[in-house]
């Protein structure tokens, strides 16, 4: 996995904002979800356009945090990106940002059913959790998902965010959450990139200004703290 390195600075600006370290310490799992972002074959699979090797890494991780949630009565969703119907939605990504080649194969790849969106194989994706789609790289922006509405139903008010990208598809959907007012946490151990710079420069600003930043072990120990002073 990605060695963690959140800048003492940070720490610091955060420590002296929320009087602790870590915002979220207690979470009530019941009003909680886990969103496992994009690890799917288009993301992990060797020898796709936008393979991601510690993405499979991650996977026992992402697993553990998943099963720890559930045993809890917290949420489970795994988002899965999905290209269908955004070609002309999305036109200047894939116009601007593509060469044309590149914009037709990650386009098949991702339509729904296709290889490339389905989801890794090791994943324990279970029958009671959900699955959605999303068209941007953010769940949560307009257009993209229904996951917002989804997670007001259930009562969630705290997202735990894990999957593949960090920098991208998972700090997009973070910030979304916070800014539409979900307690976000994104998941050190259960995040993906090319790098560790790219990793803990998103990290170091996510954690600075929009939420917290914890391993799985941690995450698990605030869910238990939360569901212990949630039955007291």
């Amino acid at each position: 996995m990605h060695k963690l390195e959140i800048r003492q600075s940070t720490i610091d600006a955060v420590t002296r904002r929320a009087g602790r370290r870590h915002p979220y310490d207690a979470i009530d799992p019941r009003k909680t979800a886990l969103l496992v972002i994009d690890m799917q074959n288009h993301f992990m699979a060797p020898g796709f356009m936008a393979e991601t090797a510690m993405a499979r890494e991650i996977v026992p991780d992402v697993n553990r945090l998943a099963d720890g949630l559930r045993k809890l009565g917290g949420h489970v969703v795994w988002v899965q990106n999905v290209t269908n119907d955004t070609w002309e939605s999305w036109s200047s990504y894939h116009t601007c940002l593509q060469t044309p080649d590149r914009a037709k194969m990650r386009y098949a790849s991702m339509e729904d059913g296709a290889e490339g969106h389905k989801l890794w194989p090791t994943l324990d994706a279970r029958a009671q959790d959900t699955r959605m789609n999303k068209k941007r790289y953010s769940a949560f922006i307009q257009g993209s998902s229904d996951i917002e509405r989804f997670l007001r139903a259930r009562g969630v008010d705290t997202v735990l965010v894990g999957g593949v990208a960090t920098q991208v598809c998972c700090e997009s959907t973070a910030r979304d959450a916070c800014m539409l007012n979900f307690k976000t946490l994104m998941i050190h151990d259960a995040l993906a990139t090319d790098n560790d710079e790219l990793h803990n420069a998103s990290l170091n600003a996510f954690y600075l200004n929009f939420g917290d930043v914890q391993t799985v072990d941690e995450a698990l120990a605030s869910l238990t703290r939360g569901a212990q002073a949630a039955a007291a």
